[in-house]
């Protein structure tokens, strides 16, 4: 996944073995875990045609079958080797909508206002600064442009909740932190929250649809929401 290396942090994403020495296994790894899940939530945002979309962190590409072909689909990762497997999977199913880059999600190297959908699963607890990888996320979605989350965040319930806490010091041994919470995650983050659910009662992961609320420069100073699809 995303991230960059900070000393304070026990182990970024990319220098773990789930997402760098096993990056061949990821795919049957987290396949049956993640994929139907964001399969359905993608096809549920009705992506309309000559969309810009950017998915921040796209892995080896588990949700590269769900994008329309009639979008055009940007997959950003800084590890290589994930990167060149969704790279074969485009190349072997003939997807031409998709464009791979190797890059930081907390130093996005696109203009602002570039994206009608933004998208991201499960990588905001495996990167050293959540809110700045949101801060980014918002800087190029386009006024109006919708963020598109799934992940695992830290339950307010007050037993679970510190007893989930608890495991964060091993699970930053593998990569990711338990601890996160979700306002945490879009805290001081111009994005308003549309839709928040969860796909089953029992799932440990959370979907938040947000709305990228931003002046569109139309000159009278007061905020015009465009909706994708709608300019």
């Amino acid at each position: 996944m995303i991230s960059v290396r900070k000393e304070e942090v026990l182990r970024g994403p990319h220098e773990s073995k789930i997402y760098s020495d096993f990056s061949h296994l990821y795919d049957k790894i987290f396949s049956r875990f993640f994929s139907e899940r964001i399969e359905s939530v993608i096809a549920d945002l009705a992506i309309p045609p000559g969309a810009e979309v950017l998915e921040v962190g796209i892995g080896t590409g588990l949700s590269l079958p769900a994008y329309p072909l009639h979008c055009e689909v940007t997959g950003v990762d800084l590890a290589p080797e994930m990167l060149e497997r969704a790279r074969q999977k485009a190349e072997e199913n003939r997807w031409r909508h998709f464009r791979f880059m190797e890059m930081d999600a907390l130093n996005l190297e696109f203009p602002d206002n570039s994206f009608d959908f933004v998208t991201s699963f499960h990588v905001v607890t495996v990167v050293p600064d959540p809110v700045q990888m949101m801060r980014e996320i918002y800087r190029v979605c386009k006024p109006g442009g919708m963020v598109v989350i799934i992940n695992h965040f830290r339950t307010t319930k007050p037993v679970l909740g510190p007893l989930i806490g608890a495991l964060d010091p091993v699970t930053r041994l593998l990569g990711w932190h338990a601890s996160l919470r979700l306002s945490d995650a879009f805290a001081g983050v111009p994005l308003r929250i549309e839709k928040r659910f969860k796909t089953s009662p029992t799932s440990l992961f959370t979907v938040v649809l947000a709305r990228a609320m931003k002046e569109t420069g139309n000159g009278n100073g007061k905020l015009h929401v465009v909706r994708p699809g709608t300019e």
